[in-house]
């Protein structure tokens, strides 16, 4: 048989936006342990990242991609409206800095090598001092131009998920070879509200995983029924303060009995999408911008193959 000289499919112009934390965490606890470096140090995390980036660019094919840092994963001015905002997750407190996140030894000393590595590849990182992974998605985003997939096990990005911009995202809470594509119509089926309303839905709710409280006596259900009558957090506080509105006795008292978290809770809850990020350039290298840097890291910590399957991923799409 001579050689195939079938046209190469084109590939979309698209953006995948990868919540990073969420996704080496999910990584560490996923992949045994056992996975180590030459010298000993654990590279479990860094081995199934990789796997999980070559998994997502395969299937997805993108044109661009970024890896979305958290440069601070419990901003000051979100701890300063909600002081409970992810305190249970603090491991020791900076007078006048930043809070450190509890990580087990064993995955922080991953995350310089995870830097390396995709450094190496030219793979853009993005983070801005101040703000969480989830406000540079959400203003990546906002006005990509192009059809976007967020990669995340965070539920609170559902409220960026947009069908006309062709804003998805891909759910990892079983798995990134599990994941679910996220659409407006499944928000609404599986929550009861358009996406548009979950930052408020969540805000009603309240979250533990994130030190939310919610409104007191408000769940999901309740949740969804006050907004599917009165929109939005504000239409809701509204209708509460308003003598003449028909809502009921009981919700009405459990929203003025917390009119001071609702004052401040949707910012707190609400990812930014505004934020200066200076620019980056995420076009995905389909060369590594390195390769020698990034032969000498797979040496180093024992990465041959994982790094070999990402090289070979992005030589495909060429």
């Amino acid at each position: 048989m001579g050689p195939d000289r079938s046209p190469k499919v084109m590939r979309v112009t698209s953006l995948m936006l990868l919540d990073t934390a969420s996704l080496y965490f999910r990584a560490y606890y996923g992949v045994p342990d056992s996975i180590k470096a030459p010298d000993g140090t654990p590279v479990n995390a860094v081995r199934g990242l990789l796997e999980f980036i070559s998994r997502l660019v395969e299937e997805y094919k993108p044109t661009h991609l970024a890896c979305c840092w958290d440069n601070d994963w419990r901003p000051n001015w979100r701890v300063e409206l909600i002081p409970s905002y992810k305190a249970h997750r603090v491991e020791y407190v900076v007078p006048g800095g930043s809070d450190v996140e509890q990580v087990p030894d064993p995955l922080e000393a991953q995350i310089p090598v995870i830097i390396a590595v995709l450094d190496a590849f030219g793979i853009t990182i993005v983070g801005k001092d101040g703000y969480e992974a989830d406000d540079v998605i959400g203003t990546l985003a906002t006005g990509a131009g192009m059809p976007v997939e967020i990669v995340t096990g965070d539920r609170d990005l559902f409220q960026l998920v947009d069908d006309e911009a062709q804003v998805r995202v891909l759910y990892t809470a079983r798995g990134v070879g599990r994941h679910e594509r996220v659409t407006e119509k499944i928000v609404q089926e599986k929550y009861g509200v358009r996406a548009d309303q979950y930052a408020d839905f969540a805000t009603l709710r309240g979250d533990s995983s994130d030190g939310l409280p919610g409104v007191a006596g408000v769940g999901e259900k309740t949740a969804a029924g006050l907004l599917s009558r009165f929109d939005h957090v504000d239409d809701l506080i509204a209708a509460a303060n308003d003598p003449d509105s028909d809502l009921a006795p009981g919700p009405r008292k459990k929203i003025l009995d917390a009119a001071d978290y609702l004052a401040v809770a949707p910012q707190v809850v609400a990812v930014a999408r505004d934020i200066d990020l200076g620019g980056p350039d995420l076009t995905l290298p389909l060369t590594p911008k390195d390769p020698e840097e990034l032969m000498a890291l797979a040496t180093r910590w024992g990465l041959d193959s994982p790094i070999a399957r990402l090289v070979q991923t992005l030589t495909d799409l060429r």
